[in-house]
């Protein structure tokens, strides 16, 4: 699937300096920042949902301490 990114002129030039300086495209570099962005986000949910279970496991406990 493909996608149109619109960026500001001074973004476009910012990435292009960036690219020509670690040897990669410019799609290279963007790709990795969404896959960075998407893994961050995917251990956060992660996160979240432990939370919730542990809260779910312990609550019973917790109510008990805190009586």
């Amino acid at each position: 699937m493909a996608m149109t990114l619109r960026l500001t002129d001074e973004q476009t030039e910012a990435l292009r300096r960036l690219a020509e300086k670690e040897g990669r495209s410019m799609q290279q570099i963007v790709v990795a920042a969404v896959e960075e962005y998407l893994s961050r986000h995917a251990a956060d949910e992660e996160v979240h949902r432990l939370g919730v279970e542990a809260v779910r496991r312990w609550k019973p406990v917790l109510d008990r301490l805190a009586q």
